[in-house]
Formats: C-alpha cells, sequence, structure tokens
C-alpha cells in the first residue's frame, strides 16, 4: 500500500497547500497524458539541502526586531524537519556583505595599521545575533551544514585600503588563509563546525558601493593551492573549499582553478544571475570528483508579478538539482519593508527575503521564496539520493530523488501555458493521475 503526502502551489492565494488524492484535479481525459516515469535504478548526485543566509541584516531583523515567541515559531518553521520546512543549509557572509547595517570585518583597524599575525582578530560582532540564531537552528536540525563566504578581506590587507574594491595584496596571502582558519576555530568553539568555504564572493563582480573585491582565476588558484589548503592542513582542518562562487556565465573560471589546484579544491560553487545550470553538468563531466553546489540566488522586484518570480525558483531550482547540484540556497533569510537593511550608501535595494519583517509593526510575512523552497526541503531531505525521472513531454519540469528512509519524493512544475494531464509512474506502477494548471507546482513524497 503506496501512502501519499501532496503539497500544490496553484496561484498566490494556494501556496504549498496539503493535499489528499480525492482533492487534486482530475485528468479531464480530453489531452494525452504526460507521464512522469521514475527510475530507482537510475542514480546522480546525494543532496545536502536547501536554504538561505543569515546576513548581519537578517539576524538582527530576527534576533533583535521581533519577539522571543515570534523568533522561535519562526525559527520552527524555518528549520524543523517536521512542524516546519526542515532548512538545512545556510550559507553565511565573513563579515559585511551588502545587507549588514554597517562596514565590518573580523579584523578592523584604523589608519595605517596592519595586523598581519591578526591578533587583534575577533568574530564578537556575529556574537550579537548571527551565532545565537545558527545555535538555535542546529538544534531544531541536526543535519544542518554550515557554508561561509568572505565578500571582502579587511580592507588593510587590500590594495583599495578598505572593504570596497580593490584586490588582495600578495604579502598578505597567508595571513589571509589565517583569517579563514581563525574564523572557522572561533566559529566551531561556539559548537559551529563549517562545512565549506569559498575563497571569494563573485570574484569577477567588483562593486563600488558595498564590500567586494576582484579576485581572478590565477589569483584564486594560487591562494588556495599555496596558503589556504596548507593552512588548513597545517591545523588539522578539514573544512571543504569550492571554488568560484558566481554566475553560470564563467565556467572557464572554475575549469582554470580545478586545473591548477585540482587536489585543494573540493568542489565549485555557482549563482544564478547570469548564465545557464546546464554549464553546472558541463563543468562535473571535466572534473566528475567535485561537488556541484548552488550558494546563492535572490528573488526580487526585478521580477515584480508573482507568477513569473515564484515560476523562477521551481523552474531554476528544479534545473539546478538535474544539474548535480548538492545545496540550493537562496540569499537573506529575512528582509524588512524596504528590502534591507543595507550597507549605509548603497542606495534602494530590489531583493526579496525568504521572510519579510516589517520594523514598525513587526508583522512576519513569508514570501513566495519561502512556499518555493518548501516545495524542495519539505520532502528532499538531507542525503536523499537523486533518481532517473523523465517526462513524455518538456513541459512538465520534474526532479526525483530516494530519501534516506526510503521514501520517493518528485518535484513538479508545469511551466507551459496551458493545463496537463500528467501521470507519475514508479517503473511500471501508476502512482497518481492528476491535472496541473499552467505554472503551478507540485511536490509527492510516496511511502511504501
Amino acid at each position: 500500500m503506496r501512502e501519499l503526502t501532496i503539497y500544490l502551489s496553484a496561484g498566490e492565494h494556494e501556496l504549498f497547500a496539503s493535499k489528499s488524492e480525492q482533492q487534486l484535479p482530475p485528468a479531464d481525459g480530453n489531452e494525452p497524458m504526460v507521464e512522469i516515469v521514475l527510475d530507482m535504478e537510475q542514480t546522480y548526485q546525494r543532496i545536502d539541502g536547501f536554504g538561505a543566509s543569515f546576513t548581519d541584516s537578517a539576524a538582527y531583523l530576527m534576533h533583535q526586531v521581533i519577539g522571543a515567541e515570534q523568533r522561535s515559531q519562526l525559527m520552527r518553521n524555518l528549520f524543523d524537519p517536521k512542524t516546519g520546512i526542515g532548512l538545512s543549509v545556510l550559507r553565511n557572509p565573513m563579515g559585511a556583505s551588502d545587507y549588514a547595517r554597517d562596514m565590518y570585518s573580523y579584523d578592523d583597524l584604523d589608519g595605517e595599521e596592519v595586523d598581519p599575525e591578526l591578533k587583534r582578530f575577533s568574530i564578537s560582532h556575529d556574537e550579537a545575533d548571527i551565532i545565537p540564531l545558527l545555535q538555535e537552528a542546529m538544534t531544531l536540525n541536526s543535519d544542518l551544514k554550515l557554508m561561509a563566504s568572505p565578500w571582502s578581506p579587511p580592507g588593510w590587507m587590500k590594495t583599495s585600503g578598505s572593504m570596497i574594491g580593490g584586490e588582495l595584496k600578495k604579502e598578505y596571502y597567508t595571513a589571509y588563509s589565517e583569517y579563514f582558519v581563525r574564523f572557522i576555530q572561533s566559529y566551531s568553539a561556539h559548537g559551529l563546525p563549517i562545512y565549506a568555504v569559498t575563497p571569494q564572493n563573485e570574484p569577477l563582480y567588483v562593486p563600488g558601493h558595498y564590500p567586494g573585491m576582484l579576485m581572478l582565476p590565477e589569483w584564486q588558484a594560487d591562494f588556495v593551492k599555496n596558503h589556504l589548503k596548507p593552512s588548513f592542513a597545517k591545523h588539522g582542518i578539514r573544512t571543504k573549499i569550492l571554488c568560484y562562487d558566481h554566475n553560470w556565465d564563467r565556467p572557464d573560471y572554475p575549469l582554470h582553478v580545478l586545473e591548477h589546484a585540482n587536489q585543494e579544491v573540493d568542489g565549485v560553487a555557482w549563482h544564478w544571475y547570469n548564465g545557464n545550470p546546464a554549464v553546472q553538468s558541463e563543468v562535473r563531466l571535466a572534473f566528475p570528483d567535485k561537488e556541484v553546489h548552488f550558494t546563492e540566488g535572490s528573488g526580487g522586484e526585478w521580477i515584480p508579478p508573482f507568477e513569473p518570480a515564484f515560476s523562477n525558483v521551481l523552474r531554476t531550482g528544479i534545473e539546478i538539482l538535474r544539474n548535480y547540484g548538492q545545496s540550493l540556497v537562496l540569499w537573506n533569510m529575512a528582509l524588512d519593508e524596504h528590502n534591507g537593511p543595507t550597507v549605509p550608501g548603497f542606495g534602494r535595494s530590489t531583493c526579496r527575503g525568504i521572510v519579510q519583517i516589517n520594523q514598525q509593526t513587526r508583522e512576519v510575512v513569508y514570501t513566495l521564496d519561502y512556499y518555493a523552497l518548501a516545495h524542495f526541503s519539505k520532502i528532499i531531505r538531507p542525503n536523499a539520493l537523486r533518481i532517473g525521472s523523465s517526462a513524455g513531454r518538456s513541459s512538465i519540469r520534474n526532479v526525483a530523488f530516494r530519501n534516506t528512509d526510503h521514501s520517493t519524493a518528485v518535484v513538479l512544475f508545469n511551466d507551459s501555458e496551458k493545463a496537463e494531464d500528467v501521470s507519475l509512474r514508479l517503473q511500471n506502477e501508476e502512482l497518481l493521475n492528476f491535472r496541473m494548471e499552467p505554472k503551478s507546482a507540485m511536490s509527492v513524497l510516496v511511502r511504501s
């Protein structure tokens, strides 16, 4: 006897709604069925999970703006696998990003001072809001993995002399590798192991109004091979190193790093702001032993209407997973009613958080990104193995996993402009027939 758990999103007013088989729109029989066939014998990558980021802004809103009872409920909804959506991957900035209340690193100095021995290194900033939330998230979900990425080193390490612009000075490559070591050790002392780091967020983009830094592929290969990995080895640190951490449109970057620092790099991190997710598979084909992670994609006002915005997360999320993604991480866990706070001088923000926390009313609103992530994270659990899933027509995007408890998780999205009759099949067994409205999403968990 098969037991089916079904969640349906069919519009802005019906997001991730629990449905029984009897409540699904029946196939009308006037159109040929789109068959989705699951193949247990065809297997791909294991999944780490889904999540977002406790930026300084998000952590401040969740830890200081709302009350303890509100926060507790919100955290359960985000991280508890049973009562919430069970987010299991967090990728946090190391220091300030664009979504921070001020510019800060873990070793800020005045004037012309330098600190190559990192005597003034401190994560005290994170101890106020970020670390308590991470600890609570770990308590709610023991499978949680933490990743970290710097937007910029301390300004004194750079040619610009500040966290904005510039490049990492060659004489500080070793100090910067030790900076990573201190960060990992300090978080570990708080019971927060760091699963993976990237050397630089978006290394080919140098913003003029928030922290960032140029790091060309040859520089990154040198830094990782000759400094970062040796520092990790020296201190017995097993944190993984993921290269690149930027858009799909420049696969030449990770290919160069992997060619020149192969043994020192564990995988590649990708963003979605340019290019196509198929390049994840192309790079993996060249280096099949390396992990594939999607570490940042933000929704926002540049895709304002509901339908395209929700569709983008479902469509792109499915393709990320079908191209060997082991994680799917969006951006800010929370932003306020003005899409902030942002660093001074940033200007108007158009990003969207997983939740919105109104600083005036203290109201918490779950955005469409929350419900889109739920379609994946609620049913595809950590260490699930992707299995084959084919469709008779490309209009029904789909991806399927086998969880460690032997349940089968399937995410479907009707990417056409018309309703489709769908038949979900496990090998030769028919599991479910139903009608999918255009741009609707469905998650199905099958237990034997």
